[in-house]
């Protein structure tokens, strides 16, 4: 029923203002509309995310949302330049080298937005 839909991550934040500012100078992203539940930012290819306020943000121990890359390594460094810290793994299955972790074919790599919420890179 659902397959052929497109998703949005919903991503919460506990001080709506600050989130916005953070998403725009270090992800470079403005939103495209505000509407009572939050901020809409519509990306590449139809997709999109959410920013809605909430005393919960932060809370979630798991990805809350992963943006697609074709050059991992040149996105983080971009992402480095603009402040954004990404963070290093060692678990069992998961391990960080240089910030990227290697699944099979995909990479990853994760970083954490202004409220805590946990974000990512893949390709």
């Amino acid at each position: 029923m659902l397959a052929d839909r497109r998703v949005y991550a919903t991503i919460p934040a506990a001080d709506l203002e600050r989130a916005r500012r953070w998403y725009e100078e270090k992800l470079g992203l403005k939103p495209t509309s505000r509407e009572e539940a939050g901020l809409i930012y519509e990306l590449g290819e139809g997709t999109g995310f959410l920013l809605y306020a909430t005393s919960l943000a932060g809370k979630a121990p798991n990805t809350l949302a992963s943006f697609s890359s074709t050059d991992i390594k040149a996105d983080i460094a971009a992402l480095e330049k603009r402040g954004v810290v990404f963070e290093d793994y060692d678990l069992p299955g998961l391990k960080t080298e240089n910030h990227i972790a290697t699944m099979g074919t995909r990479h990853g790599a994760w970083f954490k937005d202004s409220d805590g919420n946990i974000l990512a890179l893949s390709g």
